[in-house]
């Protein structure tokens, strides 16, 4: 166990928790809770939790601790974090950390982030805008006076942001991103075939056969679902297509937001974005054909990262590093 206090970045996602020191990710799991009902304990957490997920009776609870890019259940959250940082503690002293908040997030709701991590066992607790500790992980120009402009797709919110030095010009989040997408894949099951499927099954849709555009080459996947009428289980068969099609209101709200983000940018930027393009970074970036959805329906060129998925988390190791040089730019919980 190391002696001297450690310096961890922490993506703190609806879906996914991260966690990067130094250049290096150190942990991924999905922020998700089993709990025991009677004794309030946590019996597991991360992918063993979540694989229990619509599979337990009423004496175990599987909790999302954070809903929205927010804590919905501070205590969860703390004890999650808990489990988190104590395996990454020094033998004297609690981490440094860097928690991520999405942008807009309230004082109430940074603050109860904060104290989250200070009731972990952190020693040190800072915060960071998403949009920013993301264009830091991906390396963007930020600290220059010209124009960056990143999309984060996350499970609980969709965030654009244009960012020049080291700060957000302008930005926007929707608290609507991947489980707004797995509805959506729910609700258009339920209206086409009259069946009952739940979220993880969406999910598994999405990620496995789902796309933005068209495509080329169609996939399909049976899944198992209730019938709405017997209550009896039933197969479907889905479609690329199928899943493109019950997609598009979520995409079309995500472009709607972008497009405001966009008509708030001073034009000096603007121009700037078309050369440079828009990066697209979280899970969602991972979507078959959504760098040419978003490039066709903005008329600027969009980007996939190289590290979509953990490039957040690696950003607020970054800004914990560099902390004194981004001071203005974090978030003051006082």
């Amino acid at each position: 166990m190391p002696v001297f206090s450690r310096e961890l970045g922490i993506d703190l996602g609806t879906f996914n928790t991260i966690m990067a020191e130094g250049n290096q990710v150190v942990l991924e799991l999905p922020t998700v809770v089993a709990l025991v009902v009677a004794e309030q304990k946590i019996v597991e957490i991360g992918q063993a939790a979540k694989d229990m997920m619509g599979r337990v009776g009423e004496s175990i609870e599987i909790i999302r601790p954070l809903q929205n890019g927010v804590i919905a259940d501070f205590e969860i959250t703390e004890k999650l974090l808990g489990q988190i940082i104590q395996r990454n503690r020094s033998f004297f002293f609690g981490p440094r950390v860097m928690l991520t908040i999405p942008y807009g997030t309230t004082s109430v709701e940074s603050r109860a982030v904060h104290e989250a991590g200070i009731g972990a066992g952190a020693r040190e607790v800072y915060l960071v805008r998403q949009p920013l500790a993301a264009a830091l992980g991906v390396d963007l120009p930020i600290g220059t006076p010209s124009g960056n402009m990143i999309i984060s797709l996350g499970g609980g919110t969709n965030q654009a942001a244009v960012l020049a030095m080291n700060d957000i010009v302008t930005a926007e989040t929707s608290r609507t991103g991947g489980l707004k997408m797995d509805e959506a894949i729910i609700s258009y099951v339920r209206k086409k075939y009259g069946m009952i499927i739940g979220q993880p099954t969406a999910e598994q849709l999405k990620i496995r056969i789902g796309a933005a555009v068209a495509q080329d080459s169609q996939m399909a996947l049976e899944v198992q679902g209730q019938d709405q009428v017997s209550g009896l289980p039933k197969p479907v068969n889905l479609t690329t297509d199928e899943i493109v099609d019950a997609l598009q209101d979520p995409l079309n709200e995500l472009v709607g937001m972008v497009r405001r983000v966009l008509e708030k940018t001073p034009p000096e930027l603007i121009s700037d974005i078309i050369d440079r393009g828009v990066a697209i970074c979280g899970g969602g970036a991972l979507m078959r054909g959504i760098d040419r959805y978003l490039t066709k329906a903005l008329g600027i060129p969009a980007y996939l990262v190289d590290n979509p998925l953990t490039c957040t988390a690696e950003g607020a190791a970054k800004a914990l590093a560099n902390r004194e040089a981004l001071r203005r730019s974090l978030v003051s919980v006082y």
